[in-house]
């Protein structure tokens, strides 16, 4: 993980959280932080499965806002771990609903980047009324050419982990490498899903950051969590149609957003961001030019602490 921005607010602790059962599979984790009678701001994380870092609290003045954040289902310290029964966007949404409910929250500002980026989108679509507006990073809307990019087309860039992450798979599977992994991760054999979820989450984790970091510690929670739920939502198309968040961003056309993009990010490569980007013409885009995929490589942070240094002045918010 790279040095720590400056421009991030100092660490802080929640000032709550709690675990929420939302069906009889699925319990989900959540915390609180900031202040409980700020500006509301729902953060969401990427992956899908990523789960939560104690850095997702600091883009946001912890005197300003009062920020919920939780671990999808599957993700980070919800449970079952890497479990993708029971598992869509729309029960996200639907998990999302029942935290602002519990909450007391009437409508708040959206924050998510990469995965996150399309759930917010997704939720947005789907409750605009819920939405203050939008902060948005390294866009992702799961199009099949997008999906096609991450797993196939990054050959290009990196041959030589994309090599690494091909050579567990027998060449008469390669045809359909997405398969092929989905078959493995979604299995129940620990000695079958265990070195496909390692391979995936390494693939994607050495490619986040535009110049090499040191490499950090395994963890099984992430790459059981990303792994297994990145191929099943990508399998899937996010359980929506081909270009639905674009399609449909009339519906929150009328909300302010600011969409911050690594200019070199290889996972959600730019055309994406300027795709919505043309279709919300109010939204602000911000094209970091010595940045890739990471929330923290630091003209990446510093611009997404700006807007939200920026929404605690919009005049929807007063």
């Amino acid at each position: 993980m790279p040095a720590t921005p400056p421009s991030l607010f100092p660490p802080l602790q929640p000032l709550r959280s709690g675990m929420l059962a939302v069906d009889e599979l699925h319990t989900i984790y959540w915390e609180e932080v900031g202040n409980p009678d700020g500006i509301p701001v729902l953060f969401l994380h990427g992956g899908p499965g990523a789960g939560l870092s104690p850095q997702h609290r600091r883009f946001f003045d912890p005197a300003a806002y009062r920020v919920i954040l939780f671990d999808q289902r599957g993700a980070g310290k919800s449970t079952p771990l890497g479990e993708w029964r029971n598992n869509t966007t729309q029960l996200l949404i639907d998990d999302i609903e029942r935290l602002r409910a519990l909450f007391g929250i009437k409508a708040w500002l959206v924050f998510g980047g990469s995965w996150g980026s399309t759930l917010a989108l997704a939720y947005g679509q789907a409750h605009p009324e819920r939405c203050l507006g939008f902060v948005l990073r390294g866009i992702f809307l799961c199009t099949r050419a997008e999906v096609d990019w991450f797993i196939n087309d990054m050959r290009w860039f990196y041959p030589e982990l994309y090599d690494e992450f091909v050579a567990p798979i027998p060449l008469a599977e390669r045809a359909d490498l997405l398969g092929a992994y989905a078959r493995r991760l979604l299995c129940h054999d620990p000695d079958v899903f265990w070195p496909a979820a390692r391979a995936w989450s390494r693939f994607e984790g050495r490619r986040v950051f535009l110049l090499p970091q040191p490499e950090e510690a395994a963890s099984d929670t992430l790459d059981l969590g990303v792994g297994r739920l990145e191929a099943h939502y990508m399998v899937n198309g996010a359980f929506l149609e081909e270009d639905q968040l674009v399609r449909d961003v009339g519906r929150i056309a009328h909300l302010p957003a600011v969409i911050v993009q690594g200019r070199y990010d290889v996972i959600c490569p730019p055309l994406s961001a300027w795709r919505l980007h043309r279709a919300w013409p109010g939204s602000t885009l911000q094209m970091i030019p010595d940045a890739g995929h990471g929330a923290l490589e630091t003209g990446i942070a510093r611009a997404l602490v700006a807007a939200t240094e920026q929404f605690k002045h919009h005049r929807r918010f007063e």
